[in-house]
């Protein structure tokens, strides 16, 4: 039996091998890990003899990477990453605390940046690192603290926070709505005139957006078929805000999220309370034990439930997460 192909393999040597790979050459790789090219080429020999594979093709302008080799990085190349992720993660704690944030881009435009500034105040020796997209995120990278989330009570995990749900409503400007009731502009007081009005509509082919489509909204107020003036197509909610506040049309605005605008007048709701509806997605937060046990992550968190209590009652969201009748159109 070869007891050594048993052994651990090195560390130092699955470094050289993930350079190799990636530089696709030798001395490339040397000159980025402070090694000279022989140590490299050792190194890899090293590797080669542990697996009993050949990893690298040796031509005269470039090296290849084997089959075997190509395996291989697929499982290097995300372990050596979150290594040194863990690395940095601890080298920085050790001078700045810092929570690490990760969100959907609309949520952190129009919800949670423009509040952030309260929680840096209370908390000037916390950094706050927000990583916004629309990719699933993990708990077990190091550089994720916490998760903000939009998704449905089904697919929340276990011990997530539920922080609002979901209702959306017809939102316009307030410079339209001006217009609209000095009669420069068409009416707005029942669905059937958003045939004369442009309609910002989310361009997204995931489940949520049947809640979140126009379509949806015209089916549930009797107008499945009405088609607008035109259709403003937009990939992010915050977009379609955007669009609505720079006088371009109608947005299907979430309310949690432009409770503010509404609040300010900046946005005004046509069809009142009339104009709102319900979906069955929320919005959650969502960490683990083991990291809301630091202290910096369960202030933040502490913070966002707080904050996020202050939504539901901005938008009249009861305990059990229906919604009361909104203010009246201004």
């Amino acid at each position: 039996m070869n007891t050594a192909r048993r052994r651990p393999l090195s560390l130092n040597n699955l470094r050289a091998f993930e350079a190799v790979a990636r530089l696709a050459s030798f001395s490339a790789a040397a000159d980025e890990l402070f090694l000279t090219q022989s140590a490299v080429s050792r190194q890899i020999k090293s590797l080669e003899d542990e697996l009993g594979a050949a990893l690298f093709s040796r031509g005269t302008r470039h090296v290849e990477p084997t089959p075997d080799a190509q395996l291989l990085l697929r499982s290097v190349e995300p372990w050596l990453a979150r290594l040194d992720a863990g690395v940095r993660q601890i080298r920085e704690q050790r001078t700045r605390r810092r929570v690490n944030v990760h969100t959907f881009a609309s949520f952190a435009s129009l919800w949670l940046l423009p509040r952030i500034e309260a929680f840096q105040r209370q908390h000037p020796d916390i950094d706050i690192r927000v990583s916004a997209h629309d990719a699933m995120s993990d708990l077990d990278d190091p550089e994720v603290d916490l998760i903000l989330r939009y998704c449905s009570p089904a697919q929340a995990p276990a011990g997530a926070v539920r922080l609002f749900g979901e209702t959306l409503t017809p939102a316009v400007s307030r410079q339209l709505m001006e217009r609209i009731r000095a009669g420069e502009a068409p009416a707005m007081t029942r669905p059937a005139d958003l045939a004369r009005h442009t309609l910002a509509e989310e361009d997204d082919h995931r489940a949520s957006a049947e809640y979140l489509s126009w379509r949806h909204w015209l089916a549930q107020h009797g107008e499945p078929t009405l088609q607008p003036r035109r259709w403003l197509y937009l990939n992010f909610t915050y977009q379609q805000v955007q669009a609505a506040l720079a006088g371009l049309g109608v947005a299907l605005a979430r309310v949690a999220l432009v409770s503010d605008a509404l609040e300010r007048g900046e946005l005004v709701e046509p069809f009142g309370a009339a104009g709102r509806i319900t979906s069955p997605y929320c919005y959650w937060l969502i960490t683990s034990p083991a990291h809301r046990a630091r202290a910096d992550v369960a202030q933040f968190c502490d913070w966002v439930e707080a904050q996020a209590a202050l939504t539901r009652a901005a938008t009249g969201e009861d305990e059990a997460g229906a919604a009361t009748p909104p203010r009246p159109a201004r």
